[in-house]
Order: C-alpha cells, then structure tokens, then sequence
C-alpha cells in the first residue's frame, strides 16, 4: 500500500450493522478526533442499495475531514459511486482482478480467513491488504475460521503487505497482535455494541 502508515493509527474501525438515526455522525467524529483510526469501513449488509449511498456519502466527507480512508465493503461499484478510497472484498465477492479495473489504483483489501493458500493469492493478485481471523470470538457475525498468532508470525515472514487483524478484538486482547506485527486492528462490536463502555471511552482504552 502506498500510504503512510502511522503506527498510533491502528485502528480499522467497521460501522454497525444499521446506521439509525443522526446522533452516529456526532460518534463519529468523536472517534475520529481521537486520532486512532486509519481506516473506517462502511458494512451495511441489511441495508438498501439507496440507503448505502445517502449514508456512504455523508461518511465520505466525515473521513475526508479527519483524514481517514473510508472503505466499502463488498461492492465495487457502490465504492466507485462513492468515490471512497477503495473496497474490501470476501472470498465469495467480485474477484480482485475485476475490482481493480473498477477501482483503478485505489485500496483493495482481501479477507484471508485463516489461510496461507488465500494470503498467496491475495499476494499474487497484488491486494493492497489482507485481512486475516478471527483471532477470538466475535458476536458481530459467526466464527468459522479461526486464527492464531502463529500464523500472524508466517504471514509477516512472507509479505511486507500491510495485515488487519479480525476477530473479537477489544482493550484485554488487542496488544498481543500489535506486539506480532498486525499493522491494523479491525474493530466493530467493541466499539458499538459495549455495554460498559461509550464508544469514545471504549476506543481511548487502546493505547
């Protein structure tokens, strides 16, 4: 990837599931004036194509006022509308090779799972990030795959490609993957869904 990695900017934050009501965008730049994040993800898998881009584009202009990449996940044609800094793709989305002509040079990160096969390919197919998970258990979406530190260990050995650790992430188990190396901590239901902690006091617990 061609960005400047700051290493205090860890955080690849993904939205919630629903994005309800007006009081998510004051959230928002809360969390971003905390200055952890690098990367936001827009995830809406329930919501309508329309509704993505209203929603997509207020998000936009949030990221480019606080200088974090905003990427869309699973569609390249829904990023491409949006003019994001690019799209995150799952093993059963468009292949990478057609995104990038949609997308051009812009950021195109592949989930990996937990497997060295995927992580060759996503390589070969000259993929801006690979993803790689779930390090824990997660309640923001079923676990099929599971990933050690291990294999965090293999992956840096073979590719300089900056790696976003998935899974259950949150303050009691996230230094352990700064510590392997992963360059970025993909991170939802820590921040949304805590019940002890509001977002802004959740993330300022990643130090």
């Amino acid at each position: 990837m061609k960005h400047k990695i700051i290493k205090k900017k860890f955080v690849y934050l993904i939205s919630p599931n629903r994005i309800k009501n007006i009081s998510f965008y004051l959230k928002l730049e809360n969390l971003f004036r905390t200055k952890k994040i690098s990367f936001f993800q827009l995830r809406l898998k329930k919501e309508t194509k329309k509704n993505q881009l209203i929603i997509g584009k207020k998000i936009n202009k949030i990221c480019k006022k606080y200088k974090v990449k905003f990427i869309v996940n699973d569609d390249p044609i829904l990023a491409n509308k949006l003019n994001s800094d690019g799209c995150h793709l799952g093993q059963k989305d468009m292949k990478i090779l057609k995104a990038q002509k949609i997308l051009k040079n812009k950021i195109i990160g592949i989930t990996c799972h937990n497997s060295l096969k995927l992580v060759g390919q996503a390589i070969k197919d000259n993929a801006s990030y690979i993803a790689i998970g779930a390090f824990n258990p997660s309640k923001t979406k079923k676990i099929k795959f599971k990933a050690n530190i291990k294999l965090l260990q293999k992956v840096k050995k073979i590719t300089n490609i900056p790696i976003v650790a998935i899974g259950g992430i949150n303050h009691s188990n996230y230094k352990n993957l700064l510590l392997n190396k992963a360059n970025f901590l993909a991170i939802s239901g820590y921040i949304w869904n805590n019940k002890k902690y509001k977002p802004v006091e959740a993330i300022k617990k990643l130090k």
